[in-house]
């Protein structure tokens, strides 16, 4: 028997067992979208988007751990009410792109410059020209988005 038949069950039967035994490396994405280090939103202050209107960086003297990521504020008083009631502060859909998460998908975010706060919520997208769409039907997209999240994340 050719050599180079008897070697293809091997192979066959490696790979099998390989894809049985090895966990997926598709793993699903976290629920806080967060860096490498483990800090959401680029380390800006969720509450600051709230409280000041506007996007502050937060300091690793201020941090909170919530959802598995690390929450980084400008105060400890800004701290102490995402503590509180981190649902009220956080970003909608984890902190990732509003608007990608209603097309079905995840994307990065801009939160210096492509943030919205709307009925009380924050709504971070990945840049402003991305934002702008977003705004052009936000009760619209928020029904899309809801309807994917979080299974976006699988």
């Amino acid at each position: 028997m050719n050599i180079k038949l008897q070697t293809i069950p091997l192979v066959v039967v490696t790979a099998l067992f390989f894809s049985m035994a090895v966990p997926s490396l598709a793993e699903a994405k976290s629920e806080i979208n967060k860096n490498w280090r483990g800090i959401a939103i680029k380390g800006y202050d969720p509450v600051a988007y709230h409280e000041e209107g506007k996007p502050v960086k937060g300091s690793s003297q201020y941090e909170f751990t919530w959802k598995d990521a690390k929450w980084r504020f400008a105060s400890a008083a800004h701290r102490d009410l995402f503590e509180a009631d981190p649902e009220k502060y956080a970003p909608r859909y984890g902190g990732y792109c509003a608007y990608a998460v209603s097309q079905g998908y995840t994307a990065s975010v801009d939160p210096e410059n492509a943030w919205t706060i709307f009925e009380g919520k924050l709504y971070l997208n990945y840049n402003v020209d991305v934002k702008k769409t977003w705004q052009k039907d936000i009760p619209g997209n928020i029904k899309k988005a809801d309807a994917n999240w979080p299974g976006v994340l699988k």
